[in-house]
């Protein structure tokens, strides 16, 4: 999709009814907040774009609720695991209830960073060189002599963060050794697997991806320039730590380079309908594959929102487009 694309539409399936969608927000994960965050915003959008939304917690009330009233389609706005590992949709499929996004195989795909980048390096992307390894390996074979056969392979500065996750949660960058100890303790918190990465200095890229039928296309990519120099749980919700440029201040190559690496990623782990690519430019123009995001969020200060609007559309009309697609399929 470009700024030039026509304008989403959605028709209800039945041609005069509104569509009734359900939006899942909320869950039980370390994002809970931010994912209500995310599916009140899109209720609010959807209904200005005359569809029936009604918002929804991810509980044992769900699919009871969705069996006596069945919704034409779901949106997942549900952060974590319970949005983004496959789990839930692959409930939603044995339900035979249609959802706008990837499916449950595609998404323990994108789960996984370590497995989705070397799927995307495999397709020939460039990602950063990294190593996961469980807790129990630092456990059985000792963290220090672990630590050091990392630093000696990948350098100084590294990126550490869970090997599963969103949100930039126990994401830290770690410059020197004596700080590392910590910093993997801080991301167990996080989950049993650390992804240790090397860190690539330049600027960081958030590139959605949308498919309204015509195949994945990538929105104008957004900049991310964090005050402290990384990207975050603190500066991605914290107002006025990050500063966010749509389009990135790249050149029209980069910038190019950039989109088709997110529809890349986007078809070579097999997603759908939608998903947002985190990248980082390096001095030579070269663009690094970070991670993808099944569920990006959708709050009013986040990435995929301003990445509509800068391709000239409403984010309420194109979600409400990805939703009659979904209904209009499942019928």
């Amino acid at each position: 999709m470009t700024e030039s694309a026509a304008a989403p539409t959605a028709d209800a399936p039945s041609g005069s009814d509104p569509l009734r969608v359900v939006v899942l927000a909320g869950g039980l994960t370390f994002e809970r907040e931010v994912s209500l965050s995310s599916g009140t915003q899109v209720a609010e959008e959807l209904t200005r774009a005359g569809v029936d939304a009604e918002l929804r917690d991810a509980d044992a009330e769900l699919l009871p609720g969705l069996a006596a009233a069945p919704a034409d389609a779901v949106f997942i706005a549900l952060h974590g695991a319970t949005g983004e590992d496959g789990s839930l949709r692959a409930v939603l499929d044995l339900a035979g209830v249609p959802y706008v996004g990837s499916p449950a195989a595609a998404c323990r795909l994108a789960w996984d960073k370590p497995a989705a980048k070397s799927v995307v390096r495999g397709a020939g992307g460039t990602t950063p060189d990294w190593v996961a390894l469980p807790h129990s390996t630092f456990r059985e074979l000792g963290a220090g002599a672990v630590l050091d056969l990392i630093v000696a392979r990948l350098g100084l500065p590294l990126m550490v963060k869970p090997a599963s996750g969103g949100s930039s949660l126990g994401v830290q960058k770690v410059g020197r050794v004596e700080d590392l100890p910590a910093a993997m303790v801080s991301c167990f918190a996080y989950g049993d697997t650390v992804m240790v990465e090397r860190f690539v200095e330049g600027t960081e890229l958030a590139i959605s991806v949308v498919d309204l039928g015509n195949g994945p296309e990538a929105l104008p990519a957004v900049e991310l320039a964090p005050a402290s120099g990384v990207f975050d749980y603190t500066a991605r919700y914290t107002p006025g730590l990050t500063e966010y440029h749509t389009p990135a201040r790249i050149p029209d190559d980069v910038a190019q380079g950039a989109a088709e690496l997110a529809v890349t990623v986007h078809r070579e782990l097999g997603l759908a309908d939608l998903s947002r690519t985190d990248a980082i430019v390096d001095a030579d123009g070269a663009v690094h594959f970070l991670e993808v995001n099944v569920s990006p969020g959708l709050t009013e200060t986040s990435m995929f929102p301003m990445a509509v609007e800068a391709a000239g559309h409403e984010l309420g009309e194109l979600l409400a487009a990805l939703l009659a697609r979904r209904a209009a399929s499942a019928g």
